[in-house]
């Protein structure tokens, strides 16, 4: 929602508007994120009317998003690190054009997941940013993230 937000922006007010956008996707929960998107509109509403337009058609798709847990919802609007990774996937996918089977496509993606960081210096930077946001799944999904681990 930020970046379809900032396509409708001037570049020089990209910081701005990201910043008083912030209240709204980290509000509590739909009430406040409600008085915050109006708080916004009544500052850029007549500079930039159509950012608020384009959260009120995408509100229903947003509203669950407030209902997940702190932890989960950092990871899912920091989601550059996870459309990096993606985008890496693909690349790997398409350099090798079909696969025999499903295991050499999973060793594929598996050697493209280590060569983001080939010393392993960033693992614990990883670690520390997603293992809350892990345990949450985890309790969210009644654990069916941890069932196949013994």
């Amino acid at each position: 929602m930020i970046r379809a937000s900032l396509r409708y922006a001037s570049r020089r007010d990209w910081a701005d508007v990201a910043r008083d956008l912030k209240p709204v996707y980290t509000a509590v929960n739909e009430e406040q994120a409600r008085a915050r998107l109006d708080e916004f509109d009544e500052k850029w509403g007549k500079r930039y009317p159509s950012i608020a337009g384009t959260w009120q058609r995408a509100w229903s798709e947003f509203v669950p998003f407030l209902g997940l847990p702190d932890a989960i919802r950092q990871v899912v609007y920091t989601t550059n690190a996870i459309e990096s990774l993606n985008a890496r996937y693909r690349r790997a996918a398409q350099a090798c054009g079909h696969f025999p089977n499903e295991q050499a496509a999973l060793k594929r993606l598996y050697l493209a997941t280590l060569a983001l960081d080939p010393t392993g210096r960033g693992r614990q930077r990883w670690n520390n940013r997603w293992k809350s946001a892990l345990n949450e799944f985890d309790v969210l999904f009644d654990g069916r993230l941890t069932a196949g681990r013994v």
